[in-house]
């Protein structure tokens, strides 16, 4: 009688917490909307949003655990004055389908850029934060002829040895994905959230109103904390095999790393990758932290400027 009991208990709290997250994700639904318009690609449909009409391509590609409302509040707008910039939700994350392989960083950035070219992006510049610019490292080694420069911005490019981590480990086990994960949609305060989003800008603060553009409740919808957990538990690997293709990079590399930065130290992933590639430059900025596309603006379109003429000058040397 205790076991069946106790059994219906927890079928009572399973349910009422499937309840709870379904109402929450519903509410995030409406209040952050998809912004742009959808591309199919091998059947699979990709958010993306395009802001500008100048002569370049700038492509944008967000970092964990995000969506490309991450760079629609200042830099997107910024660089659209004189760019077309093509904002993209990585596959599972956002607004875009999941990919059934998209724990790999080469499906992701082949997804993108089967994206671009179907706007007409060819050459584009490809700027990615965090591990977007993992993708958007990738998408240079594989696919060096199809972009013409990259602007990895505090991201991931070498093997680290912290492991994965208590909170990524839990998430993508399959007690983390089918109970935890449902328990944070339902039950985990926005507050938090909100505590969480600042302890990712240390030592700067969040911009004021960064929680309410970005959406609190949409950052923990099930669905992309699952796929987010999924992406994160299989980085290292492919970083470890990455990281010795860079010699395949032809295009001009233009990094951007705080050296504040405690979530992916610039010494152990952009400043190694500056003194090994030729066709390399960092721009290292002083006590700024993780997320220098909201609170150095400026430096990252300086990037981006320089990315694009150096592209320039590169293709007349060929």
């Amino acid at each position: 009688m205790l076991g069946t009991a106790t059994a219906i208990g927890l079928a009572l709290a399973a349910g009422t917490t499937q309840v709870l997250a379904a109402r929450r994700e519903a509410r995030a639904a409406a209040s952050h909307p998809p912004t742009g318009q959808y591309i199919a690609i091998d059947g699979l449909r990709v958010h993306v949003q395009i802001m500008g009409d100048g002569p370049q391509d700038v492509v944008l590609i967000h970092g964990s655990s995000g969506n490309l409302r991450d760079f629609t509040r200042g830099l997107a707008p910024e660089l659209a004055k004189r760019y077309r910039v093509i904002l993209v939700d990585r596959p599972g994350l956002g607004w875009s389908d999941p990919h059934p392989h998209g724990e790999l960083l080469e499906a992701q950035a082949r997804t993108i850029q089967a994206v671009c070219a179907h706007l007409g992006a060819d050459r584009p510049i490809v700027l990615g934060q965090s591990y977007g610019g993992a993708v958007a490292l990738i998408w240079a080694v594989l696919m060096p002829d199809s972009l013409c420069a990259v602007v990895p911005v505090s991201a991931v490019t070498h093997p680290w040895d912290t492991g994965l981590g208590a909170y990524y480990t839990v998430l993508s086990s399959p007690p983390g994905q089918w109970v935890v994960i449902p328990m944070i949609t339902a039950f985990v305060p926005e507050a938090r959230i909100d505590r969480e989003i600042n302890a990712t800008f240390q030592p700067q603060p969040a911009p004021e109103g960064y929680g309410e553009h970005f959406g609190t409740d949409f950052a923990v919808r099930r669905a992309p904390l699952r796929e987010n957990a999924r992406q994160r538990s299989q980085l290292l690997w492919q970083i470890e095999a990455m990281s010795k293709r860079y010699d395949e990079i032809t295009v001009p590399i233009e990094l951007v790393h705080g050296d504040a930065d405690v979530i992916v130290p610039i010494q152990v992933h952009s400043q190694r990758l500056a003194d090994e590639h030729p066709l390399a430059q960092l721009a290292s900025l002083p006590g700024i932290g993780h997320m220098p596309h909201h609170v150095s603006i400026p430096e990252i379109v300086a990037a981006v400027d320089r990315a694009n003429a150096r592209a320039a000058l590169h293709e007349r040397k060929k």
